[in-house]
Formats: structure tokens, sequence, C-alpha cells
């Protein structure tokens, strides 16, 4: 799996298939293997450029938090490096928040917007106590604290169903300090309301029927800032929809790229 370095870091990322780029973030805790499914049937009509944050899967980590706009701008000297000047930006939950700082960062560079099992808004007091509690838990016990405090609220089938052992064993690579940092970062994300409302280009907004975390609400509010998104909702399907649903989600996603 290739390398970048970036300002002393070391980013793993996966560059495969062949056609319009489409840059994907994964959710937290996860990491880039999370897109398996979606590479595996789609890369042959799409070029799929999938970085592991900071933190996770076999990318090296930062000092203090990893911000959303700390991850965007990585992704962008990945972009540059691979001289890509233009592609889908897209994520699920965190990677929501990461394809945002994005197009907040440079809305130029995205041709297309996927936001999948993700919210607009930014953490109110009480959500960003959450979070820390949660990165506290993390550096103290490792990744099975989240893997006990989120699994059930990630798969609708529950944490003993396939899906959830394998959403498990992913967040089981995760470093402690690169689930605590991405927690501190995603507390201090701004609201995007403003920067979605602003964009004026193609976008697909992805729930899960059975989401509890990020519920159609948020879904719709996130499809009537932007003019012209289009909004799927994923039958039996929960946080992590290309994971539960990978035949219905890679459908939709075809079926919006290959609009483009």
């Amino acid at each position: 799996m290739p390398t970048i370095t970036i300002e002393g870091v070391p980013l793993h990322y996966r560059d495969e298939g062949r056609g319009l780029p489409v840059l994907l973030f994964h959710a937290f805790p996860l990491n880039g293997d999370a897109y398996a499914k979606q590479v595996k049937a789609l890369s042959g009509r799409y070029r799929f450029i999938i970085p592991d944050v900071r933190g996770f899967g076999q990318s090296g980590m930062g000092e203090g938090p990893t911000e959303m706009s700390r991850i965007a701008q990585d992704a962008l000297a990945l972009l540059d490096a691979l001289k890509v000047e233009s592609a889908v930006v897209g994520g699920v939950s965190m990677g929501g928040y990461a394809s945002m700082a994005l197009l907040r960062e440079d809305a130029g560079r995205v041709r297309g917007l996927v936001l999948v099992d993700t919210q607009a808004t930014a953490d109110d007091e009480a959500g960003r106590a959450r979070r820390e509690t949660s990165a506290q838990e993390a550096l103290r016990e490792g990744p099975e604290a989240s893997v006990r405090a989120l699994l059930p609220k990630l798969v609708a089938e529950g944490p003993d169903s396939e899906v959830g052992r394998e959403v498990a064993a992913l967040i089981r690579t995760a470093t402690p300090g690169g689930i605590a940092a991405a927690q501190r970062g995603m507390a201090l994300r701004p609201d995007s309301k403003d920067i979605l409302a602003r964009y004026a280009g193609p976008a697909l907004v992805v729930v899960g029927e059975k989401d509890p975390v990020t519920p159609l609400e948020k879904a719709k509010q996130i499809a009537d800032l932007i003019s012209g998104a289009r909004l799927e909702v994923i039958p039996d399907a929960a946080h992590l929809t290309n994971l539960e649903q990978p035949e219905k989600f890679n459908a939709v996603l075809d079926s919006f790229l290959s609009s483009l």
C-alpha cells in the first residue's frame, strides 16, 4: 500500500481503479479497508483514492487533535501528489465531516459530494463532553472501549452478526491515541451549514433507515441545504450503510457517479 509523508507523518492510502477520481474518507474509528466492497464492485469504472486518516489503519500520528481541516489538508496534498486536479469527495460519518472540511478548504477541487450517515451541525457542549470522555476511555482501555460503546449503534444487525464482527475487527486496528485525537478533532469541527448552502455542485446524501447516530432528519437537513441534492435512504442499515448493505449502497453510488 503506497505512502505519502506530510509534515513528517507517513499516511497510507489506496489508489485503485480507473476513470472518474473518487476520494473517500472512512468513518470513525475504522480505516480505509471499510470501502473494500465498493472498490471491488466499482473500480472498473472509477478510480478510488482512499486515505487512512492519521492514527488509523497504517497511517502515523500527528500532534494534538486530528481536526477535520487537517484531514482535508492531508487529502488535498495527496491529490496534489497524484496530480489529480479534482475528484468526487465523500465519506461516511467522520468521513462526511472531513468531506465538508475539504469543501471549505478548496471547493474548486470538488467535482461532486457524497455525504453518508453524517450531519452538518457542530457538537453542542454536551456532545463535546461525551467525546472527551470517550477519548480518555480510549487512552485507558484501547479500542475495546470503542467496540463496547459504539458497535451496538453502528450496525442494525447487532455486534454478533457477520457485519458486526467485521466492524469490530476494523475498530480493533485503531490506536488508542488515534481514537482520542479524532474524538477531540471532531469536537472542534465547525458548523458546516454555511458551506453546504453555498455549494452549487452535484451531491448525493445517503442515510441508513435505522441510523440512531445521525438519523434521517439529519440527512434531510443536509439535502435541503444543497440545491438539487439526491437523498437516498438505505433499508435495513444503521450508521455504516456501505458495510451493512453494500449492494444497495453500491447501486446508489454507481448511479450518482455515472450521472457525472
